[in-house]
């Protein structure tokens, strides 16, 4: 059985471990009605539509 000859530092330890909890940043598209920017797939809170039509009414 194989045995380290010195300890490992706490610090190298924890980044080698932490390596798989790193994640991608949100991605962002942009609303086809208003062009501002939104989370895919979801509805644009700035003028309520969604895949070409108006879902939620947005009271200025």
């Amino acid at each position: 059985m194989a045995v380290p000859k010195r300890k490992k530092s706490r610090a190298n330890t924890h980044h080698r471990k932490a390596q798989w909890l790193r994640t991608a940043p949100p991605t962002a598209a942009r609303c086809s009605h208003c062009n501002s920017a939104i989370r895919p797939h979801t509805v644009c809170a700035t003028c309520g539509w969604y895949a070409g039509r108006e879902v939620v009414k947005v009271e200025d």
